[in-house]
């Protein structure tokens, strides 16, 4: 496959577009995500490569739980399992009726990416399940020892709210102090999440690689990379 020829985020000035199409490969996600770079289709043929002027991180320190939610937390209806299902949460993520919403950007192509991507040990996923049944989960992938979110879904009230909390507590063990959530949501931004520049991000990310965590089982967190990009 052709490898893309992302612009360097810090000198585009469309709408964080770095780069159109393209080959939507392991190697080119890869390449995306140790860069910032994250892609966010408009349909199976358009397909943008962005890294927004703003993103969306959530610091570890700066969690807010509202009392409801910590409520839920302490009674723990759900357990939860990283890896265990990732196909499974990605098609739920991109079938599960969201209010306000009538399509997905998650296509099957993007389903069928993702999930040689998980194979690869580069992508990620956590599931919330209520005796043997999946209720709720997100997805995201290792940028190298950061973790980038891509997205959740439940079936359950508060299942994809508790598996968040619950990825958040396993990262903070590792020893990472934040999420990128690359794009602001009102859920979010309740529980603390804040928005950043690119300049901002690229440079946290960089740090973050630089420490070389090793987030999951045979993470890719510490393969050789090409030279990242910082304002």
């Amino acid at each position: 496959m052709a490898l893309i020829d992302f612009k360097d985020p810090r000198l585009t000035s469309l709408d964080g577009i770095v780069a159109l199409g393209g080959s939507l490969d392991t190697t080119n996600l890869v390449r995306a995500y140790r860069r910032g770079i994250f892609p966010w289709p408009v349909n199976d043929y358009l397909l943008p490569w962005c890294c927004p002027g703003e993103r969306a991180i959530l610091e570890v320190k700066e969690l807010h739980i509202p009392r409801s939610l910590a409520k839920v937390k302490r009674q723990m209806p759900f357990h939860f399992t990283i890896d265990q299902a990732f196909p499974e949460v990605i098609d739920a993520c991109a079938t599960v009726k969201r209010n306000g919403e009538s399509g997905t950007w998650i296509t099957r192509q993007m389903m069928r990416a993702y999930c040689e991507l998980h194979e690869q040990g580069h992508a990620h996923s956590v599931e919330a399940w209520e005796g043997e049944a999946l209720v709720g989960g997100l997805y995201g992938v290792d940028s190298g020892g950061a973790f980038s979110g891509e997205s959740m879904f439940f079936y359950r009230a508060n299942a994809s709210k508790l598996a968040f909390l619950y990825l958040i507590e396993y990262l903070e063990e590792k020893g990472l102090d934040w999420i990128d959530i690359q794009m602001m949501t009102p859920h979010m931004e309740a529980l603390g999440a804040k928005s950043i520049t690119r300049s901002e991000f690229l440079q946290k990310l960089l740090l973050a690689q630089e420490r070389k965590i090793v987030l999951f089982a045979a993470s890719p967190a510490t393969l050789v990379t090409e030279d990242q990009w910082v304002e």
